[in-house]
């Protein structure tokens, strides 16, 4: 209220009530001397000691590639950047995306693939295999009676990208694209802005 300017109610201001003026006391004139001139103390030796061990023990820790090695890190695949998943993976282009496609291009050739959702504890039971770098059987009988989930795992994948797979980069080339008058003008609009995306993304 004070900020926009705006009186208070009466009633309001007797509940909540005022703080006289001789309760309200500036402390600068009261900080001692010796505080504010005070000189941080050299550390201890056993202060040292615990310093050195922290610094030797960080030094010491196994590389991040080490620890992939040895099974102890995993890299995510869901939520994490293209480029960068790829680079760590090797991949050209995402395994849970190769693997669902070709999963979709021999199977799933039914109404709404991609429009009618597959059930929720399936598509995070392929989630959970993809992220602990496993590539699950999707010809199981619980994933060919329900083919949508594999549909709806790819949509997610896509989803939670931190940079969508048409950048937000070229967001508005890709507006202005598909706003062009005609059908061909549009084509060669969009087929321009698809040239301009980063290698991963193009692939």
């Amino acid at each position: 209220c004070l900020y926009h300017n705006t009186p208070l109610p009466l009633s309001v201001l007797l509940q909540v009530g005022f703080f006289p003026s001789e309760c309200v006391e500036l402390i600068n004139d009261k900080v001692p001397q010796s505080v504010t001139n005070s000189v941080p103390k050299p550390v201890s030796k056993k202060h040292g000691k615990l310093i050195t061990f922290l610094r030797t023990f960080m030094k010491s820790r196994p590389t991040k590639q080490k620890l992939k090695q040895r099974g102890i890190l995993k890299e995510r695949v869901f939520g994490c950047d293209l480029g960068e998943h790829l680079l760590n993976s090797g991949h050209d282009v995402p395994q849970v995306l190769k693997s669902c496609t070709e999963f979709i291009e021999k199977h799933g050739i039914v109404d709404g693939i991609y429009r009618l959702s597959g059930i929720a504890s399936n598509i995070q039971k392929l989630r959970h295999e993809f992220d602990s770098e496993q590539i699950p059987d999707l010809t199981k009988d619980i994933y060919i009676q329900d083919i949508h989930c594999v549909g709806s795992l790819c949509k997610l994948y896509f989803r939670e990208l931190p940079n969508p797979l048409l950048t937000y980069q070229l967001y508005e080339k890709f507006s202005d694209a598909v706003s062009a008058a005609t059908d061909e003008e549009r084509l060669v609009k969009i087929h321009d802005v698809i040239q301009q995306l980063p290698p991963p993304h193009y692939r």
